[in-house]
Formats: structure tokens, C-alpha cells, sequence
């Protein structure tokens, strides 16, 4: 049996804390985050920012020090921001959207 590559678009979870701040902004907000994460899910590597329409969103480590853990998401010309993991693995690679900010 081979494993299968999977790519674009990835798969997206949010943890209950982040899907409920989500969901209390209004709704331009939630629009910006929706082309946001669609950035995200469609680009080649969600770690990477090669793909990504940086006019929209920026792309950094949480942590500089650990370049493969957590990643920041900046939107809305840095008004925003969500913190994600992305769990690469043969079967159904996934992000999962931790932590968002708007303000």
C-alpha cells in the first residue's frame, strides 16, 4: 500500500475558543478572516509565504525559535491576526486555527 500525497486545500479546524471569538465579530470582519484562511488553505506549504497574496496577509513563526511549531497569520493590514498549526501527515494534513485577535 503507498501513501497518497495530499495538497491544496488543505483541511481547517478551529478550537472552540477561536470559532466563538469568530463568530462574536461582525460580519466585514469574519469576511476579511474567511479570505484570509482561504489564502492559507490554498497555498503550497501554510508555513511558507512563497504562495501567499501578501497584500492581504503576512506570515511569521509564533516563535523564531521553533520555525516548524505554531505560525501567525497576520490580515487586515495587521489589525488582525489568528495563531495556527498545520499537522502535516500523509493522511488528511490539517490546519488548525488556535488563537484569533481583531481589534
Amino acid at each position: 500500500m503507498s501513501a497518497e500525497f495530499t495538497g491544496p486545500p488543505w483541511a481547517t479546524d478551529w478550537t472552540k475558543l477561536a470559532a466563538e471569538y469568530r463568530d462574536t465579530l461582525p460580519d466585514d470582519v469574519r469576511d476579511l478572516i474567511v479570505d484570509a484562511v482561504t489564502e492559507l488553505k490554498t497555498s503550497q506549504h501554510p508555513y511558507r509565504d512563497d504562495q501567499l497574496d501578501t497584500t492581504k496577509v503576512s506570515l511569521e513563526p509564533a516563535r523564531s525559535t521553533d520555525p516548524r511549531g505554531a505560525h501567525v497569520l497576520h490580515f487586515d493590514r495587521g489589525h488582525g491576526w489568528l495563531r495556527f498549526t498545520f499537522v502535516h501527515r500523509t493522511a488528511e494534513p490539517q490546519i488548525v486555527i488556535e488563537q484569533i485577535f481583531w481589534q
